[in-house]
């Protein structure tokens, strides 16, 4: 089996370059840096001490908080990350500057691996949720690297998949130490064959609130007005339309409604401006830092301000649930005390979602019919709000402490 999927990675590469050469119509950086796909990165002399991989946006802004306390531990320049894509590439350097080395991951070819583990030389490795690669695994295990499956969840969809090739799971996840978000998606990695395997909860809820951008939110209220506020956050295709029919039913009953639509992508948003455009409302984009005092809809068509929308924002609806992606982070607006809602395609954050439902904190709608008449109500009610938004807060606050777990562990 792995001789196989070795084979079969390589004759997939082409197809891989053909894809990213495809994916960068939209954003161009697909089409840069590819050496470093192949591990042709600049060495490290006397290798770091730990290199952390986190795919795209969402698992970099998780491991934000982790990878700056390793770089208070260990120094600036001793800490790598990788990522996969260009946006997660954007968000770590945005964020943590010259304090790292940062580049693409390598592809799971043993070449590609090889060589960019000689360049690089860590002497710990932290894998970010479900990455599971099988030559990286083996090669760190060969080398006797130390490697951390951290903040890891297995959803039942993945665990399915998984289960068909159990043997070449249980051996790729034999060198791994797994810290599992919750006691379910631990349960699944021990049956994939896992045996080290530890419940540390989930790090997300030790996320750090900028608090500049809380007061950028608050002077972006400002400048909007009192008026019923929602976002629609993370976005894919198909839910800006979906938010935009549900914002024009919501203007029949509160026609000085704002939406603050937000695409996951920023390859996304000139498609979103021309939605809003055939939606036929008038609309005003941050990036022009318009005035949006008198829009139906603000774009938010920048990057690494999440929190300054949500501070803007009455109600939050987190995209990626009503399209079968998974969902996306429902723990960031419920950090700072909003009302959260999802849609029925949240298998990527089944404990987020199961902890803000049981706690009053959130609601899941079955489709698109649902979302207009869950606003009205959330925004006709501000005692409603403010206890759901509380009740959001105190489970964040009472859940903190995953990342401290995951220090110990390292």
């Amino acid at each position: 089996m792995p001789a196989l999927y070795t084979v079969l990675l390589y004759l997939l590469t082409p197809f891989v370059l053909l894809r990213l050469l495809w994916r960068s119509r939209e954003l161009a950086d697909y089409r840069r840096r590819w050496g470093e796909r192949f591990g042709f990165v600049e060495g490290a002399p006397g290798g770091v001490a730990v290199w952390v991989h986190a795919v795209s946006v969402g698992e970099s802004l998780a491991a934000l908080p982790l990878i700056r306390e390793l770089v208070a531990r260990h120094g600036e320049r001793q800490i790598w990350v990788t990522t996969t894509t260009p946006t997660g590439s954007a968000r770590v350097i945005a964020a943590l500057g010259d304090s790292v080395r940062h580049s693409y991951a390598p592809y799971d070819l043993p070449g590609a691996v090889s060589r960019f583990l000689q360049r690089a030389q860590p002497r710990q490795v932290v894998v970010m949720e479900t990455e599971l690669w099988p030559n990286l695994f083996r090669q760190l295990g060969a080398r006797h690297i130390p490697l951390i499956v951290a903040n890891a969840r297995l959803s039942p969809r993945s665990m399915r998949g998984y289960s068909k090739v159990r043997g070449f799971a249980a051996r790729t996840l034999a060198h791994a130490r797994i810290a599992a978000q919750s006691p379910a998606d631990a349960a699944r990695f021990k049956q994939l064959g896992a045996e080290r395997v530890e419940v540390m909860g989930n790090i997300k809820f030790d996320l750090a609130v900028p608090e500049a951008q809380l007061a950028g939110g608050a002077e972006l209220r400002q400048r909007i007005g009192p008026r019923a506020v929602w976002i629609a956050a993370s976005t894919h295709e198909g839910e800006e339309e979906a938010a935009l029919r549900a914002h024009a039913e919501l203007r029949t009953q509160r026609p000085d409604a704002l939406l603050i639509l937000v695409p996951r992508h920023p390859q996304r948003f000139d498609a979103a401006a021309r939605s809003i455009e055939r939606a036929s409302l008038n609309y005003v984009r941050r990036s022009r830092n318009e005035d949006p005092a008198q829009a139906a809809v603000l774009l938010g068509d920048s990057m690494g301000e999440i929190f300054l929308y949500y501070a803007a924002a009455d109600v939050a609806f987190v995209g990626g649930s009503l399209v079968p992606v998974g969902g996306h982070n429902v723990l960031e607006p419920a950090a700072i005390g909003l009302p959260v809602i999802f849609g029925p395609h949240m298998h990527n954050f089944l404990p987020a979602r199961d902890l803000l439902i049981e706690r009053d904190a959130a609601i899941q709608i079955e489709g698109e019919a649902a979302l207009a008449p869950t606003l009205q109500r959330l925004l006709a009610d501000a005692a409603l709000r403010a206890r759901m938004g509380e009740a959001g807060r105190l489970a964040i606050t009472a859940n903190r402490g995953a990342l401290q777990r995951l220090l110990d562990m390292l």
